[in-house]
């Protein structure tokens, strides 16, 4: 029988055929079977027995460094390093290692972390599927983590005792069916990415586990480092204080003063960051903090570093293995600092490119008309980009007027035929107020997407029969004071068409009745 530690601590590849797995076949290596390792032990050859009581007590960290390092070299090593963005791994005539301190390239251009394509191509699309599949659900360090599961196309190279997860990823892909049919026309393949339901309600958990693993590395190696730092509209201060927590890591958050919920500050502050709540917006706060990482050795955790990025493709492939490698025919993601439309669009390409699907979804991204200079470059033929002064929005995450990642937007934007849409304050409330109607629990930048699908419905852009699948980026537990504001009416200049405040009744048997038959005879 195999031991605990042999058994569930597998290698990054799948087992070879067994008598207890003797469907799996091993995947092919330049026509040859590749020697792969095996989860199971013979019968023939059982582990001492110290080693078995040894592995009985290690925890899950330590029985997958044990196996990591007690594996041989695999016969085709894969690797990442940065490069300059729209550049590749092969053809880059600048790049850098991971393990350096760097954020842009010499001309001052964003950084992409690119992979050895030519390596990971040595292995066939349904070897990556059955991989990837074969992960899923397991309490396996670290594969059980949405994006650790897809470890080889995300820092390949780092150890397990390095990484920093909280099994993240692996989100409810929702399907919205009443509100597709009762909202949107009619459509009945209608999904939503609950990216929200995460450690720390938002989907910027997928990115700083990646970060905050590369950052203790680099602290283990000795390097210049003696914290983490972030300019942040809420979400992305609490995935970094958590993370950082986790691992025993000094984490600085710069918010802007009196511009996000109490939910968004107090996470920081529980998770024991040191918080300065700055006069001043996120475009203010961003550039003080890219000011003071140049001064100081504190590591940026902004979408600036495109590490955070690795992570947050993986929910583009957790889609694709939602619907069991189907392509969905449009992806709608909110935008703010435009990182994640391109950390989709990039998680897309690299299926289509190792042949996992043969296409990608048209993407959508989704602005607040407050905070829209993506949607107006896009409108005016992208001529001339112009960052512009965000106006307050509901939807404060993506409350940015001068993006860090427009370049990548754009570049995802071309390449998948697709489009920018912008929602009111209006509009976007009431689309979060139909969605919580109909069983699900939004935030207002959901809002912002559901309002461009319920746009591209009404003018026929998106049919009726396509598969359609929203991005949810945060949980609404987290927006509580603008859904009561909206529910009580207490917004200014918004009627609150969809709000339902309680009603308030006597406490008497007669008058609860009178009510309750009133409420019912207008149900029926």
């Amino acid at each position: 029988m195999a031991s605990t530690s042999t058994a569930l601590f597998h290698h990054s590849f799948l087992p070879i055929p067994s008598p207890s797995n003797a469907n799996l076949t091993a995947p092919r290596l330049l026509g040859r079977p590749f020697p792969v390792i095996s989860c199971s032990v013979s019968p023939a050859s059982p582990e001492p027995a110290a080693a078995v009581a040894a592995a009985t007590h290690n925890n899950i960290r330590d029985e997958a460094i044990r196996h990591f390092h007690s594996q041989p070299n695999d016969p085709i090593p894969l690797s990442a390093k940065y490069v300059p963005f729209g550049c590749d791994f092969a053809s880059a005539t600048e790049s850098y290692s991971l393990d350096e301190i760097v954020y842009r390239s010499q001309s001052g251009s964003l950084l992409d972390v690119a992979h050895d394509m030519s390596s990971l191509r040595r292995y066939d699309g349904a070897y990556w599927r059955s991989l990837f599949d074969s992960r899923t659900g397991k309490t396996t360090w670290p594969y059980g983590s949405g994006v650790w599961s897809k470890k080889e196309w995300v820092l390949p190279e780092i150890s397990p005792d390095h990484i920093i997860s909280a099994f993240e990823g692996n989100s409810n892909l929702f399907w919205a069916e009443r509100f597709g049919k009762q909202h949107v026309r009619g459509m009945d393949d209608l999904w939503v990415k609950h990216c929200g339901i995460s450690h720390t309600g938002s989907f910027k958990d997928l990115g700083m586990t990646v970060l905050v693993s590369q950052v203790n590395r680099l602290m283990k190696l000795k390097r210049p480092v003696v914290g983490v730092g972030c300019a942040s509209t809420g979400d992305t201060s609490a995935a970094l204080s958590a993370y950082c927590a986790a691992a025993g890591i000094p984490s600085i958050v710069f918010l802007p003063a009196d511009k996000i919920s109490l939910a968004q500050l107090v996470q920081p502050i529980a998770n024991g960051a040191f918080v300065l709540s700055i006069d001043t917006d996120f475009d203010g706060c961003m550039k003080l903090i890219r000011e003071v990482t140049a001064e100081l050795p504190i590591y940026l955790a902004n979408s600036l570093n495109s590490l955070r990025l690795e992570g947050q493709k993986t929910a583009a492939i957790e889609i694709l293995q939602q619907f069991n490698w189907e392509v969905p025919d449009w992806v709608i993601v909110p935008g703010g600092n435009l990182g994640n439309i391109y950390a989709f669009y990039k998680g897309f390409k690299m299926c289509k490119d190792l042949e996992l699907v043969d296409r990608i979804p048209r993407l959508v991204c989704a602005q607040a008309a407050n905070a829209n200079p993506l949607y107006l470059y896009y409108k005016n033929g992208w001529n001339e980009f112009k960052p512009v002064k965000a106006g307050t929005t509901f939807a404060s995450a993506i409350q940015i007027g001068d993006p860090v990642s427009i370049e990548r937007a754009v570049h995802a934007l071309k390449n998948s035929d697709g489009i920018v849409e912008e929602a009111t304050e209006e509009e976007l409330m009431d689309a979060m107020a139909k969605a919580d109607s109909t069983g699900m629990f939004t935030c207002p930048h959901t809002g912002v997407a559901l309002t461009a699908l319920l746009k591209l419905r009404e003018r026929g852009v998106i049919g009726p029969r396509d598969r359609t699948v929203v991005v949810s980026t945060a949980h609404g537990l987290k927006f509580t004071q603008s859904k009561i504001a909206y529910h009580s009416k207490e917004i200014d200049g918004m009627e609150c068409r969809f709000a339902n405040p309680p009603v308030q009744v006597k406490a008497d048997f007669g008058a609860v009745m009178d009510v309750l038959k009133g409420y019912l005879g207008h149900k029926s």
